[in-house]
């Protein structure tokens, strides 16, 4: 355990800060919470040891502005931002702010702390030089021309209504593309395919 294995919890809900504060220091974690990002930024770091677990959604500053205000201030720290199941499209927006990882809720405990663990032993690390990269485009390369559109559909955070529409095929041949575009490239999760496609080609 290192002094700068800190994880800085920002969420409005009291219930999740507290249970997430529970299970990081089970996990052998130092935490401190703060119920927002104006709190946290109140706080003026020069600069933030650790990383940091956000929600996308909160009053005031969101986490996409969160992201935005730590940018600027020029902090760079690991941001692991917690999206709703519905919130694809601000999960792709806060990859692209450079969040190193987003997670789907409800989720298990085990993700977060594993997402947590890898932006700590990465933090040196931009993400071109990502250690799945190389493995994850030569997935990409597998994918066909119509797999390839789908799957930037849904790194841009469309619906499968939406590209269904855009692409002049039915919602249910955009499902099947998924399910192949989710196989080839050994996705679990969209989050986790989402997250490969932006490693692979970083998008500013």
């Amino acid at each position: 355990m290192v002094a700068s294995d800190v994880v800085h919890v920002v969420d409005d809900d009291v219930d999740v800060r507290k249970s997430l504060g529970f299970l990081l220091a089970t996990a052998d974690f130092a935490v401190r919470l703060y119920e927002s990002a104006t709190a946290f930024l109140a706080t003026e770091p020069k600069e933030v040891e650790g990383c940091i677990v956000t929600d996308v959604r909160m009053p005031g500053i969101d986490g996409i502005e969160f992201l935005r205000q730590l940018k600027s201030r020029g902090l760079s720290v690991p941001v692991i931002v917690m999206t709703g199941h519905a919130d694809v499209a601000l999960a792709v927006q806060a990859m692209k702010e450079g969040a190193a990882d987003f997670i789907e809720k409800p989720f298990d405990d085990q993700i977060l702390i594993d997402s947590l663990r890898s932006a700590l032993n990465h933090r040196s690390h931009p993400i071109a030089a990502h250690p799945q990269s190389t493995e994850i485009r030569k997935n990409l390369a597998t994918l066909s021309e119509r797999e390839r559109q789908v799957l930037d559909g849904l790194v841009s955070g469309l619906p499968n209504k939406t590209i269904a529409y855009d692409l002049g095929i039915s919602p249910r041949t955009v499902e099947i593309h998924r399910a192949n575009v989710m196989s080839k490239m050994g996705a679990g999760s969209l989050s986790h395919l989402v997250r490969m496609a932006l490693i692979a080609e970083p998008r500013h």
